[in-house]
């Protein structure tokens, strides 16, 4: 059966693009997507193994009989026998989606929340990409006041007529690389917060979605397959495929409605949270930005400590003699 099935999957009918042009369309790199990510789980052959051998004997003494050997390959045959049904069925379901012959399961109302966490996760990077862009420049202008300071301090002790010029001038660039390197300590904090939201908490959360997509993949495969034998005739072969194919539903409508309670739960949590975080960031950003322009040095040190951020001092990374030994 096994092969009338696989063979009808290799004559499938796929149309081509209009006019005959078979050119991709970007749809087409979308199904690519769907089809690796339908076959990147392939069989793990790792899982069966059987020790032969006494209490206490060494692993190099042992040699395996070769009914134990027979049980190893057809288990694993096993394995590659179900996942290759699995593939078939997850594919044929995937193409008939994508050309319109099946129908799939639909939670509307997870699914909107799934697509908008996905854009908000890509103007997240948006933002972070500038964030730190800005920090990268904003850390040159410190570097650069900060050589500047030196150079007036060393020309007011060689230039004994514009000594007082050169020292208010370096005092005002001491000043202004302090500030400096006090709003970069606050826009680094900034950019860490975000980091982690985007690239740990709502990846973990998009994880989950995609295990979500997969069980969804599955489920409907399985109820296709479920329908079909419904419709077909009733003897005594099709009653055992039909009680097969019920129990595969059964166990794949459970996984399914598990997953879509599990990510449902997720966006949950990662909605409240994302706010919740967001909320201090974006005050401490605009806190920081504004007392730093404004040539408010108290004002700007009084907001990193209202939001706990700690500046490193120069040479804090490096561990101290205690911590070497």
């Amino acid at each position: 059966m096994t092969d009338r099935l696989m063979s009808k999957a290799a004559t499938m009918e796929i149309p081509i693009h209009g006019n005959g042009d078979s050119r991709r369309l970007p749809e087409d790199d979308g199904l690519e997507q769907d089809l690796q990510q339908v076959m990147v789980s392939g069989p793990n052959l790792n899982e069966t193994s059987i020790v032969s051998g006494g209490y206490g004997g060494t692993a190099e003494g042992i040699i395996p009989t070769s009914s134990a050997t027979r049980g190893i390959a057809v288990e694993k045959f096993d394995v590659v026998k179900k996942w290759g049904i699995n593939t078939y069925k997850c594919t044929k379901q995937l193409l008939s989606e994508r050309f319109g012959r099946g129908s799939r399961t639909v939670d509307l109302e997870l699914e909107t929340q799934i697509e908008l966490l996905r854009d908000t996760k890509r103007k997240y990077e948006c933002v972070l990409g500038l964030a730190r862009a800005l920090t990268g420049h904003f850390y040159s202008l410190v570097q650069t006041q900060h050589a500047l300071a030196d150079a007036f301090s060393d020309l007011s002790q060689k230039s004994p007529e514009l000594q007082e010029e050169f020292g208010y001038n370096a005092e005002t660039q001491k000043l202004l690389c302090k500030n400096g390197e006090t709003l970069l300590g606050a826009v680094n904090f900034f950019v860490s917060s975000i980091n982690t939201l985007v690239n740990k908490t709502m990846e973990d959360t998009l994880m989950t979605v995609k295990h979500y997509e997969t069980a969804r993949l599955e489920y409907d495969a399985y109820r296709t397959d479920l329908e079909e034998l419904n419709l077909g005739p009733r003897d005594a072969s099709t009653l055992c495929r039909l009680d097969a194919a019920q129990a595969n539903f059964q166990a794949h409508r459970l996984k399914y409605e598990k997953l879509r309670g599990d990510v449902a739960v997720k966006l949950k949590f990662l909605e409240e949270n994302k706010v919740k975080v967001m909320h201090k960031q974006l005050l401490l950003f605009h806190n920081a930005i504004s007392a730093y322009f404004a040539g408010n040095q108290q004002q700007l040190e009084q907001s990193l400590k209202q939001f706990s951020v700690k500046l490193k001092s120069p040479g804090a990374d490096k561990p101290s003699w205690l911590e070497e030994q």
